[in-house]
């Protein structure tokens, strides 16, 4: 799905602010509870709401069924519950995820089944943009191309930042460093 002209630009500049609001450098690793807290969101564990033998019987049904979602303000706050069952780097990468819907301003839009458990959910282009905004809040551009350039694979930056390999490897694959820094290298070899 295509993002609009400038919108990943845009986000860079975004997660820029807020690193800069909550006195984070671009290079310093960022949590999501941080980010959380900046934003005056609250961030819960979902077996704080629900028993978390509902999450186990949801992932038999379908494992990727529930990652994180966000409530709408309830007294002026709003609340991310994430899912109790995932790993630290996923859940780090599902709250970056729902913190991008809410500086994004998405609204949820569709009611979705699965099972018994029913879920409110923000269409395919937010899911985009929230997927952009959350990989830049967590992986800022300038941030991977260092790591990229320091020869760290996708593995050893999920791992340093704590968050999802997948993320990681999404990140570098859609900013274009590793062809950046393939290039540069290419350049200095050839002078």
């Amino acid at each position: 799905m295509a993002l609009r002209r400038g919108f990943k630009s845009e986000c860079e500049r975004i997660a820029e602010r807020i690193r800069a609001e909550a006195h984070l450098s671009t290079g310093a690793q960022v949590t999501p509870e941080t980010l959380a807290e900046h934003l005056d969101v609250e961030v819960l564990a979902g077996d704080t709401l629900l028993p978390r033998s509902r999450f186990e019987e949801l992932r038999e049904l379908q494992d990727d069924a529930f990652s994180a979602c966000t409530f709408p303000p309830i007294h002026g706050r709003h609340v991310v519950v994430f899912n109790p069952l995932a790993t630290a780097g996923r859940r780090n990468s599902d709250v970056a995820h729902e913190l991008a819907h809410i500086l994004l301003g998405h609204e949820l839009s569709r009611v979705e089944t699965i099972g018994e458990s029913t879920f409110l959910s923000c269409d395919p282009q937010q899911e985009e943009e929230a997927r952009w905004l959350a990989g830049c809040l967590l992986l800022p551009r300038e941030l991977l191309l260092r790591e990229v350039r320091r020869g760290r694979s996708a593995k050893a930056i999920a791992k340093k930042y704590d968050v999802s390999e997948d993320m990681a490897t999404y990140r570098i694959n859609v900013t274009g460093v590793l062809r950046q820094t393939r290039r540069g290298r290419r350049s200095r070899a050839a002078s």
